[in-house]
């Protein structure tokens, strides 16, 4: 996985700069509960009921799965069992299902493939290329930065001397600085963030990231491109390019090397690592609410994968299913 974020040191120094004369805020000394994430996710994005606590705003879509050999994998049932379905969710980060699609920042991907025994693989990740901090209590203490005083204001003085005091969380800092509108989800790279391993029979293992490449490539949007667009475009964007042509997106490894972070995703892998296709995800349908009531959970995989012990990772299994559940009971 090419390393796409490498800000220079004038732009973090303009961001701690703006810090310096604010107190020092450290990462949450109490342990993260999936509970606490999912209730502050509500604290800053408002109450939706039956919507998803993060990702809230979705569209729906089905493809095929068409995997590539490759010996790192060999012997996975996910790449042995020929062209398999897709069921797809593309997404804007936040609680709110009704997010302005001209904003720029964070758009998700969840993917599940299904197997011929009825188990899956599921595929979760975002454009930005690491994660806003190294465990779950320093992403719980950078939210904590932006929840509003009583009187409906946040303080970015507040965040700004977090992001100081916490270097994890600096370099997805420095990207949502520089992010712009992306001009389609057809046109989004998504990243995994996470570690994963695939186990071989022979007793071996290998370990990697992966990030999922657009066919149409990578566009995005300038701020006055963007404030031309109706607030609600992707949906009709999407659907208008397949019906002009294919939309599909290629799977890739990042084969890791041992001195590579296996439970940090808020650091990234050397760009020099080998990159190895896992398979072409071709998209044929767009809308409906197939995916609504999918649990796209990043820890369901099919046999001989295995999650890393990304604390980051293992949180997203019970505050996935807490969603889940507030979700189909209409909380």
């Amino acid at each position: 996985m090419k390393n796409i974020l490498k800000p220079s040191s004038v732009a973090i120094g303009l961001v701690l700069a703006v810090a310096v004369s604010s107190p020092a805020i450290q990462a949450s000394d109490k342990k993260v509960q999936a509970t606490d994430l999912v209730d502050i996710f509500e604290k800053l994005g408002g109450k939706h009921p039956g919507f998803r606590k993060a990702h809230a705003k979705g569209l729906c879509a089905t493809g095929t799965f068409e995997p590539s050999a490759s010996e790192h994998f060999k012997g996975a049932a996910l790449l042995e069992n020929g062209n398999l379905p897709v069921s797809m969710r593309f997404s804007l980060g936040g609680a709110n299902p009704n997010s302005d699609e001209r904003a720029p920042g964070t758009r998700g991907l969840g993917m599940q493939i299904k197997l011929p025994n009825g188990s899956f693989h599921t595929f979760t990740g975002n454009n930005f290329p690491v994660f806003a901090g190294k465990d779950p209590e320093t992403f719980f203490g950078f939210l904590s930065t932006l929840l509003p005083d009583e009187n409906g204001k946040s303080d970015p003085a507040k965040t700004m001397a977090f992001i100081k005091a916490n270097p994890s969380v600096q370099a997805n800092a420095m990207w949502n600085q520089q992010a712009k509108t992306p001009a389609s989800f057809a046109n989004t790279e998504f990243f995994g963030l996470h570690t994963f391993f695939f186990n071989k029979a022979s007793g071996d293992k290998t370990k990697f990231r992966w990030n999922i490449v657009p066919s149409l490539g990578v566009k995005t949007l300038e701020k006055d491109e963007a404030s031309n667009m109706p607030a609600e475009f992707l949906a009709d964007t999407f659907a208008k390019q397949l019906k002009e042509g294919k939309v599909s997106f290629t799977i890739m490894a990042s084969i890791g090397e041992p001195e590579d972070s296996e439970i940090d995703p808020s650091q990234q892998w050397p760009d020099q690592r080998p990159q190895v296709a896992i398979g072409e995800v071709t998209v044929l349908t767009s809308g409906g609410e197939a995916c609504n009531n999918t649990n796209f959970d990043p820890n369901m995989m099919s046999a001989g994968f295995s999650p890393s012990a990304d604390p980051i990772l293992r949180m997203r299994s019970p505050a996935y299913a807490i969603s889940f559940g507030k979700r189909l009971s209409n909380q």
